[in-house]
């Protein structure tokens, strides 16, 4: 996903680990407006995704990230209905075109 790693369990896309340049440097969270405030209670160190305003994430840089993220894995694992959005349908390839098809040159 985006060229980052994501997490699903039982159908729903959970986390996201990205290793790319801030903000995609961290730990998203995939979850729903109406969680925001009872995430950010249980860990203070998660914060509004700054372009993706939907999740929540904590960055590498955090010096909470370890314990942080570590909590989030236990709250997945334990299906907390928090943590975890459908993802959305992919779109249906056209025709003849390939993925990472080389062009012509």
């Amino acid at each position: 996903m985006f060229g980052c790693d994501a997490a699903y369990l039982d159908g729903l896309l959970c986390l996201v680990a990205a290793d790319r340049d801030p903000p995609f440097n961290g730990v998203l969270v995939c979850t729903s407006r109406e969680n925001h405030a009872a995430l950010i209670d249980a860990m203070p160190a998660l914060r509004v995704h700054p372009v993706l305003g939907k999740w929540l994430y904590v960055p590498q840089a955090d010096a909470a990230f370890e314990d942080t993220a570590a909590q989030l894995s236990a709250l997945v694992l334990a299906r907390d209905p928090r943590i975890g959005v459908e993802p959305k349908p992919r779109k249906p390839r056209k025709a003849g075109k390939a993925r990472n098809s080389v062009l012509p040159e």
